[in-house]
């Protein structure tokens, strides 16, 4: 029973045969690697990462709903990199913008 399932497995059309089953594996690579920057101060963050890492995120969650099979692995990292990205493009805006615009302070 247990070979069959195996078997199943190795010759699914999104099965270790195929980019469909390896991408998304890297994929969670890249969006564990966001998520261990939140410990990062803002300032290090680079804007052109994080818009890139938030656009793949994006654009491929939508893909992997449209491609046949469906591919769910790669939906959900997918996902997770375009809400890291935001999240981390959020921190950045905050610190650099919030943090240039000093308080008025009103002398009596």
């Amino acid at each position: 029973m247990a070979t069959s399932k195996l078997q199943a497995l190795w010759n699914h059309p999104a099965g270790p045969k195929t980019i469909h089953f390896w991408a998304p594996t890297f994929k969670w690579g890249i969006s564990i690697a966001n998520i261990a920057d939140f410990q990062k101060p803002p300032e290090t963050l680079s804007y052109p990462q994080q818009i890139v890492i938030t656009g793949t995120g994006l654009v491929w969650s939508r893909y992997s709903t449209v491609i046949t099979p469906k591919n769910w692995n790669l939906f959900s990292v997918s996902l997770g990199m375009a809400v890291t990205g935001i999240y981390q493009l959020t921190r950045k805006i905050k610190h650099d913008y919030e943090s240039e615009a000093a308080p008025i302070i009103a002398k009596e």
